[in-house]
Formats: structure tokens, C-alpha cells, sequence
């Protein structure tokens, strides 16, 4: 119809057509609901569909209002379009910083909440779940509830996760956590391997934060090397004189642009091979600890405006799974050979160590995640299905907030916990007037 826009999520690809309407204020979130198949949208920093309706998307972003803050315990009530950047750009120097954040600061409190973001802590701190007090939830009838630990609990865990399909988060209340600087003190240790990296995470279970680079072309011994990086939030006595005049100084906002699209990927095997010795070695040479600036830990590629576009017009996918504990080690080794043995590597490679599932269908479990980018095309969707098979094949699950390609079929295998949720919906009046692209490829 003649209304109607194309969108994406930040990985470019697919790229759906739907009814694009702004919210302005909550009131008028009720009218804009569309039986045909609503789904609220933040800052569109899902990779894939997740956050395009069938039939309408509700942008969410002019509701970004602050509306209280609790400076005693952190509590921070705001609308649910105000982004995590907003956040830190107000609170960071007042000495209060998310306790969960991912690996950008451009998703909204409402984004963060539907996916239930996790970061480099979730091994000791959990994810965004766990520093949500409650939340003000639209549903597809027009009736607003206030959800919590308390109050239409079940309503609360199952929203914390369910992408959007129980409703549109107005505002929400979550804590924050007290902080002395805007620097991290990191410490940067060389693996040699995947056991060593993995043994490095295990030995390191008291860090606060704990991220892996890895290269997925290394081969036989050197089969998963990697740059592990731990963090801890610096204290004002730990801070150099130069710094200590003024610890919650930063560099604001990107550094660098992307501004065209190029007709094609540039980020291909050679260069990614390139790329990955060239870190490796750099790195390597860096280990030891030192402060670095809260952005560059937690946000590195914020840095770059719009860095999505270097995979060209066809856009990217990402693919996150996590293995559990018990088979993490197999898994991962099964899928770093058959990664390096096509030569098709991620530029962007992530392992981070996770902790206990929590919530009816959230993404994290006692494990690890690996987390990797690879260019739209046919060789690297054979790929994409392969590792969804091993992960099927380890025991884990796929992310939803970075999912562009699992099938209802797959999803079914790997995460049977779909089934629940996709009745739940059912039983609860949802499943027709909310849908996504993503809920319908994935029969939620």
C-alpha cells in the first residue's frame, strides 16, 4: 500500500515492508495499534526482523522522557525511547552507569528490556532482567499494566525476552550503579588456544567484566587464540593526576563515519585473515594492565557511525548462539574448524563466558556465547546453517536479537521453550495483533 515503508534491523538484511507510525506521547501508542500485526520499535539496533511488524511498526524513540531518578539507590523511571547513551550522557557524571549494557549504547531502555540485553558481566551480575523493577506494558487491548516481580508477574518474565510480542513497554524503572570515573582498568591477557582462552575465562570468575576477541581462522594449535580483556570500573584513588582533575571526562559521541554504502562487502577472507594476524599480534605485544576510557571497553564500535554499511548493499548477518557449559568446549571447537576450514572468517568475533539462566525465555544459560558477523550471500548462508545445526547438535540456542535466518522448524529444535511461549501468546490474545516478521518466520 502507499503507506507503506521498507525497513531493516542494523544488519541491513532483510529488509520488509511495513506501516511506519511515531509515537509522540504514550497516550498515543493505543490508537496506533493495528490488528493486523503491531510490533514496537526502538532504535532498530536488532540485527535482523525482529523489530519490523507485519503489518505496522510503532517508532518509538520520541518517547525518551526522563521522568524520575532515586539518587540514594539508583532508580532511575523513564519512558521506554530514551537510549542507554541518554543515560550515560546524564548519569555518568553524576557517578551511576547502566548495570547491564551490550555492546552498544544506541539500543533503548524499551530494546533492552524485549531482548533482555546482557553484557560482559553476565556471569556474576545477569542480565538487564535482573535490575528491572517494573514496567509499564500496552497491551494488544488497549489496557495498560504496571509488571513486576509482584504484579501480573508472569506478564513481566515473559516480556523480559519475548522481542516485542507481549505488548509496548511505555516507560520503565531500573537501577543503575554507583561508579567513581569513566575509565576501566583493564587487564589484557594472549591465549594460544581455545582451551587456554577458555581456562583463562574459568580463572578469571571474579573479574567484573570478561570479553574474548577471537580469530575464527586460526588453525591447529592456534585453533582459537584469542585477546581476553578484563574489566573493572576504576576507582577515583587508582586514577592518574591528569585524570583525577576531571574522572568523568570522555570523548562524546562517534569519531568516524561510513557515509555510502558499497555495492559489495569489504570485509572479505583475505582481509578479515589480514585483519585478524594484524590484532592478534598488536595485542599480544599489549598484555598487562592499564585504563582505558569506558567507551572504548564497552563500546568500540560506536566509535564508527554507521559501521553496518562496510558489508555492502546486501548487508550482514549475525550469528550468536550459546553452548553450555558441558559441551561448550566441543561445540565451539566444531565450529571454529569449520569456520577457519571455509576461509570465510567474521570480522567481528566475540566469546564471552555467561552465567545461569534466568527468566521463561531469555537468551543466556551457564555457558558461552560466540558471537560472529559474516556478509549476506549464499556461501556464508551454508555456513550460517551449518553452525545452527552444531549449536542444535551442543545442547544450546540462537539470539534472538541477532536472528535473520532460523527457521520455525529450527527454532523448534533449539529452542523448545518457543512452543510455550508461542501458546502462551495464544492463550493470551497476543499472537494475532502482535507480530513481527520474526515472530511469523519463527511460528512465536
Amino acid at each position: 500500500m502507499a503507506d507503506r515503508v521498507e525497513l531493516s534491523g542494523w544488519g541491513l538484511y532483510p529488509r520488509r515492508a511495513t506501516r511506519l507510525r511515531r509515537a509522540g506521547q504514550p497516550a498515543d501508542v493505543s490508537a496506533l495499534l493495528d490488528p493486523a500485526g503491531t510490533v514496537a520499535r526502538g532504535n532498530g539496533r536488532a540485527y535482523g526482523d525482529a523489530a519490523i511488524g507485519l503489518s505496522t511498526t510503532i517508532d518509538m524513540r520520541r518517547l525518551d522522557r526522563l521522568i524520575a531518578f532515586d539518587h540514594a539507590t539508583g532508580l532511575l523511571v523513564a519512558e521506554a525511547g530514551l537510549t542507554l547513551a541518554d543515560i550515560i550522557d546524564i548519569f555518568l557524571p553524576r557517578g551511576w552507569f547502566p548495570a547491564v549494557t551490550p555492546g552498544t549504547k544506541f539500543v533503548t531502555l524499551g530494546g533492552a528490556i524485549a531482548a533482555d540485553v546482557h553484557g560482559k558481566n553476565h556471569h556474576g551480575e545477569g542480565s538487564f532482567r535482573r535490575h528491572v523493577a517494573w514496567f509499564d506494558l500496552l497491551g494488544p487491548d488497549g489496557v495498560e499494566r504496571r509488571c513486576s516481580h509482584e504484579d501480573h508477574a508472569e506478564l513481566f518474565h515473559w516480556t523480559i525476552g519475548g522481542m516485542g510480542l507481549t505488548g509496548t513497554i511505555l516507560r520503565a524503572a531500573v537501577r543503575l550503579r554507583p561508579v567513581e570515573s569513566a575509565w576501566i582498568r583493564q587487564r589484557t591477557i594472549a591465549t594460544s588456544s581455545l582451551a587456554e582462552t577458555m581456562d583463562a575465562f574459568e580463572a578469571s570468575a571474579d573479574a567484573t567484566y570478561s570479553v574474548a576477541w577471537i580469530d575464527t581462522l586460526a588453525t591447529g594449535r592456534s585453533l582459537g587464540r584469542s585477546i581476553l580483556m578484563l574489566g573493572e570500573h576504576a576507582r577515583a584513588e587508582e586514577l592518574p593526576a591528569e585524570v583525577a582533575k576531571a574522572p568523568f571526562a570522555r570523548r562524546r559521541g562517534p569519531t568516524l563515519d561510513v557515509p555510502l554504502t558499497p555495492p559489495f562487502s569489504i570485509v572479505g577472507g583475505p582481509v578479515v585473515r589480514a585483519f585478524n594476524a594484524l590484532y592478534y599480534a598488536r595485542h599480544r605485544r599489549k598484555t598487562g594492565t592499564s585504563l582505558v576510557p569506558i567507551d572504548s571497553f564497552f563500546y568500540p564500535l560506536d566509535a564508527i557511525l554507521r559501521w553496518n554499511r562496510i558489508y555492502g548493499r546486501r548487508g550482514f548477518v549475525q550469528f550468536q548462539c550459546v553452548l553450555p557449559l558441558a559441551s561448550a568446549q566441543t561445540g565451539l571447537t566444531a565450529m571454529l574448524s569449520r569456520i577457519a576450514a571455509t576461509g570465510t572468517g567474521s570480522f567481528l568475533a566475540v566469546l564471552k563466558r555467561m552465567g545461569a539462566e534466568e527468566g521463561p525465555f531469555s537468551f543466556p544459560m551457564d555457558g558461552y556465547t560466540l558471537a560472529l558477523d559474516f556478509p549476506v550471500g549464499r556461501r556464508t548462508a551454508a555456513l550460517t546453517a551449518e553452525l545452527r545445526a552444531m549449536t542444535r547438535d551442543h545442547g544450546g540456542r540462537l539470539y534472538l536479537a541477532k536472528d535473520a535466518q532460523m527457521t520455525d522448524v529450527e527454532m523448534a529444535a533449539l529452542d523448545p521453550r518457543g512452543l510455550a511461549f508461542a501458546r502462551w501468546r495464544r492463550d493470551g490474545g497476543m499472537a494475532g495483533p502482535l507480530r513481527s516478521y520474526q515472530s511469523e518466520r519463527l511460528g512465536l
